[in-house]
């Protein structure tokens, strides 16, 4: 059984904030099932990354990086593209000096 999105990206936050990290909803997408996408910057490198929630062959929630830029603007056009095919999709924005993530699913 999944977890309701709302409740996943609320997690998400909380992890970054007690992980030091500034972590902030910038668009909300359908509260029980919509997708998420993860940027975070790092602000130390100057680098925006995404990651993007996909299934596993066993059916188990994993993270996909989709699009790794120093030009952010690229990367929001990217996400835009993104929210425009995908109404209910859920954007998490992290900004953290090291670039973490904060996701405890597996990344690939």
């Amino acid at each position: 059984m999944l977890i309701a999105s709302d409740v996943w990206v609320a997690a998400l936050i909380r992890r970054a904030e007690l992980g030091g990290a500034s972590a902030m909803v910038t668009r909300r997408g359908d509260a029980r099932a919509g997708a998420v996408l993860v940027k975070v910057w790092n602000s130390s490198e100057r680098r925006a990354r995404v990651w993007s929630e996909a299934s596993g062959p066993d059916g188990d929630r994993l993270w996909l990086q989709t699009i790794e830029s120093e030009a952010e603007s690229e990367v929001d056009a990217w996400i835009k593209r993104q929210a425009d095919y995908d109404p209910d999709v859920w954007v998490v924005e992290i900004e953290d000096r090291e670039g973490r993530h904060f996701l405890t699913e597996k990344v690939g």
